[in-house]
């Protein structure tokens, strides 16, 4: 009768080589989490931005994404400020939101993980 001990033949272990594969592991976990944290992706996080209503765009019902039964698609277009650069937004609004900003109007942006959470006017 042929039989093996547990922990051996050639695909057991030594215990060094099973402490080296270890912190192997445990120092490219290490590092795999380090260069997740260090590259912040920049539309992540909150930002307020004071801006101006350049354009107001509609998609009409069965259009551009819109369906047949629904009342179509409004979009406001913002330029603003964000240290040196000038930057532009289009945004899905309310039908109420698209009626009180015309174009010209100085709002302030509330934006949540690059998506408009609120727009205020700025008097």
């Amino acid at each position: 009768m042929t039989g093996s001990v547990a922990g051996t033949g050639p695909a057991a272990l030594h215990p060094q080589q099973s402490r080296r594969s270890l912190t192997l592991l445990l120092l490219l976990a290490a590092l795999a989490s380090g260069c997740a944290s260090g590259s912040k992706d920049p539309f992540v996080g909150s930002k307020a931005i004071e801006a101006t209503v350049v354009e107001r765009q509609y998609d009409p019902p069965g259009s551009g994404g819109a369906s047949f039964a629904g009342s179509g698609n409004y979009y406001l277009v913002f330029e603003g400020r964000e240290g040196e650069a000038t930057s532009h937004y289009r945004f899905p609004v309310s039908r109420q939101q698209y009626n009180r900003f015309p174009e010209g109007s100085h709002v302030q942006l509330i934006i949540v993980d690059n998506n408009l959470r609120q727009i205020r006017s700025v008097e």
